[in-house]
């Protein structure tokens, strides 16, 4: 067994034995971050238990072979599934995103195109509310900016998984794909002559921080933190109270203003967890910059220009530039059928990462 199965399964026998102490759970912060790793080294446990099985059936039949010709028989099948569930235990050891078990926010932008541009926008957040709803995951309207024809200019989303996963199971492990620029070509509905109009909108997903994290702790002295009204389509009021939450990190100037809840309190923490992911994100960025080989294939997934996906609506097709991935079934991954859009990107960063973890 290699050095870094033994410590894993070291690691998953303490937080096991952490979990069953109730004083771990007073800390709910605490108790979901061991809760999250507990889940992500059970996948390392069951494959390492499933290879010494089958090692142990190899060598039984190994043994007694010579003496009972069924055996015998057995042992080239025997031989293959010991090698695929060393191959699995490999698979499972090689190094992924510590994201991965993460849930997200995700923020939609209208770009160039106007009104075409704020309509595609609400397509792309119906595909990913969709999408989210049949993996099982929870979805919440941090805040948006609606246009004039129903679209949105801008909105802000939370999605979450439902209790700890395993990492391949995470949100971010799904959706951190998505950050980038998403073109769509189609007859625009304010087109009156039925031509084709391109136009964009943007995405950019956050692993979401939690307050537990050690490399993001809020000093309340740094931030700005001014109310106001809230605001509808056109400037006009939609609020007599002074709810709408606008947060400045003075540090950095990162700003994020929330008004779509009644409270104040609601859109402070709502504000919160948008500039914890933020911060997060823009720490990370900077020690990704400081360390240009580490983590490559997360660096180019979340690069904010790149121009990843188009969707034609003549053709009815769905390409990813990253991958070469085509299909012609637009209408049912805009319906939220993503999950082969997205698993030829989980497919293109698996392979990055083991063509790294063995030297290559």
């Amino acid at each position: 067994m290699s050095e870094i199965a033994a410590a894993q399964l070291a690691e998953y026998a303490q937080i096991e034995a952490a979990l069953a102490d109730p004083a771990v759970h007073e800390d709910q912060a605490k108790a979901r971050t061991l809760g999250r790793r507990y889940a992500e080294l059970g996948r390392v446990v069951s494959a390492y238990r499933d290879w010494e099985q089958a090692v142990s059936d190899l060598e039984a039949a190994r043994e007694l072979a010579a003496e009972d010709p069924d055996f015998a028989a057995e042992v080239p099948a025997l031989e293959e599934a010991a090698a695929a569930a060393e191959e699995h235990l490999h698979d499972v050891l090689a190094p992924r995103d510590p994201d991965d078990a993460r849930d997200v926010i995700l923020e939609v932008k209208a770009g160039e195109g106007g009104e075409e541009s704020a309509l595609f926008a609400g397509d792309l957040v119906r595909m990913y509310t969709r999408y989210a709803e049949a993996k099982g995951w929870a979805v919440a309207v941090l805040g948006s900016t609606d246009s004039d024809l129903g679209g949105y200019k801008d909105i802000t989303l939370a999605i979450r998984a439902r209790g700890n996963v395993a990492p391949e199971d995470g949100v971010w492990a799904h959706l951190k794909f998505e950050g980038g620029v998403h073109r769509v070509q189609r007859v625009p509905v304010t087109e009156s002559q039925g031509r084709i109009h391109t136009s964009a909108a943007g995405v950019l997903v956050l692993p979401e921080a939690e307050e537990s994290d050690e490399e993001i702790q809020l000093d309340p002295n740094e931030l700005r933190i001014d109310v106001y009204r809230s605001s509808g389509p056109g400037g006009q009021s939609v609020n007599t109270t002074d709810s709408a939450v606008r947060i400045t990190h003075l540090p950095t100037g990162i700003v994020v203003s929330m008004q779509n809840e009644k409270s104040q309190l609601q859109n402070k923490e709502a504000a919160m967890r948008v500039l914890r992911a933020r911060l997060r994100d823009a720490k990370k960025a900077e020690e990704e910059a400081a360390a240009s080989a580490a983590r490559r294939s997360q660096v180019r997934t979340v690069d904010r220009s790149e121009r990843i996906r188009t969707y034609n609506f003549p053709e009815n097709r769905i390409a990813d530039h990253r991958t070469g991935f085509k299909a012609y079934n637009l209408d049912a991954v805009l319906g939220g059928e993503l999950h082969a859009v997205i698993q030829s990107c989980i497919d293109m960063e698996r392979a990055e990462r083991l063509a790294e973890a063995s030297g290559q």
